[in-house]
């Protein structure tokens, strides 16, 4: 009896060691995730960059990275006793000025989720005009009307199959009419990159989309290689005479280039560039650095029978996105390939910081970029890259 006695007690008492021991490693489990929380709150969770104008957060909730240009965010996300920003908010005069066509996108991307969720969808089509023009660059033809133009975005939705997100990486600073370059995340990689333009009527409604998605294979030097072949025995033109000026707002840059100095001068588009220009061309993997390479890439496609016709140009301060269509000596108009642009000014020289251009498929929809939709909704691509690694949709 003494040794049963002995026993339960001994069980008793490892017992409630046991119980003691898990008690003290549950509390040192929930103060190792708290403490991973408050160091991911005060770093992950809110990683910002303040390199030139661009700002990129993580969201973990949405599980996606967004990156939104200075004059695009409020005072309050920033740190107010930078000098940085105060430098930035001086030379942006978007800053805090209410811009129709970059608020309303930015809600409905951002804020309502137009790309990946059901509702936000119908929200973009509610937005909509009744004759509403969406030429979206990865399908045969333009889907026009409210209704065809708000089962198109329902349709988006559906094809991510609840998969990833959608980060808006650069935002122009339009009021008529803006445009975005973005990226389609999923977990921890990123995937297909693109562009898209917006433009709005008299009543605030949108009007007119072009949406051109990166292509998967990039031909780099061979595209310059066919152009010139299809091009062979143009005439070549006189030089345009010109007027010099120095634009001060993006819209304005865009406008002088391409309706004024392209087809006259070269070292004239140059003066027009910084010095750290970026020059992203998505025919290319590599993206192209300083004056230097971005000469070397504007003379290669200065030739006789080639002409890049500025279309629709948004009306940005700092930013400015402008479709376009490449014309070709011998082949019909309503053949151009279109695309679109982005050019960022630098806040201090008030020149061409940053580009990305984007070209449409020839094919539509693209043979490789279906493909790899189908294969991995989420991400659009065949491979991914680490999320974050890619800021700003370098």
């Amino acid at each position: 009896s003494i040794i049963n006695d002995q026993r339960r007690h001994r069980r008793a008492s490892d017992g409630h060691r046991t119980a003691k021991q898990r008690s003290i490693t549950m509390n040192l489990f929930m103060t190792l995730i708290l403490t991973s929380i408050a160091i991911q709150s005060s770093w992950g969770f809110a990683l910002t960059r303040t390199q030139g104008i661009q700002q990129d957060s993580y969201d973990p909730p949405k599980n996606r990275w967004t990156s939104r240009c200075y004059g695009c965010v409020y005072a309050k996300d920033l740190d107010m006793k930078s000098s940085v920003f105060q430098l930035h908010a001086a030379a942006s005069s978007s800053m805090t000025n209410a811009r129709a066509a970059r608020d309303l996108i930015q809600s409905l991307v951002e804020t309502k989720e137009c790309f990946t969720t059901e509702e936000g969808a119908r929200e973009f089509g509610e937005a909509c005009a009744l004759n509403v023009v969406y030429e979206d660059c990865f399908e045969p033809q333009p889907i026009v009307g409210k209704t065809p133009v708000t089962n198109h975005m329902l349709n988006k939705v559906a094809q991510r199959q609840g998969r990833g997100g959608f980060r808006v990486d650069r935002i122009s600073d339009g009021n008529r009419a803006c445009g975005f370059a973005w990226t389609w995340t999923y977990g921890y990689e990123e995937g297909l990159r693109g562009t898209t333009f917006v433009e709005l009527n008299d009543n605030g409604e949108i009007q007119y989309v072009r949406e051109i998605p990166e292509p998967i294979f990039k031909p780099g030097d061979l595209t310059l290689k066919f152009l010139r072949a299809v091009t062979e025995g143009a005439e070549p033109k006189p030089p345009k005479e010109f007027e010099q000026r120095d634009p001060t707002t993006a819209s304005e840059m865009v406008d002088y280039l391409f309706n004024t100095v392209q087809g006259s001068s070269v070292d004239e588009s140059m003066r027009c560039f910084d010095d750290k220009i970026l020059y992203r061309d998505f025919n290319y993997e590599d993206i192209l650095q300083g004056k230097d390479q971005v000469r070397k890439f504007i003379a290669d496609f200065n030739f006789p029978g080639i002409e890049f016709r500025a279309e629709r140009i948004d009306d940005g301060i700092d930013r400015c996105y402008f479709t376009w269509s490449v014309l070709l000596d011998g082949v019909p108009e309503e053949q151009a390939i279109k695309g679109i642009s982005y050019y960022e000014l630098d806040p201090i020289s008030r020149k061409v910081s940053y580009v990305r251009d984007i070209p449409e498929s020839a094919i539509k929809p693209p043979i490789l970029g279906k493909l790899a939709r189908q294969l991995r909704p989420g991400l659009g691509v065949f491979a991914g890259e680490i999320l974050g690694s890619r800021k700003g949709g370098y």
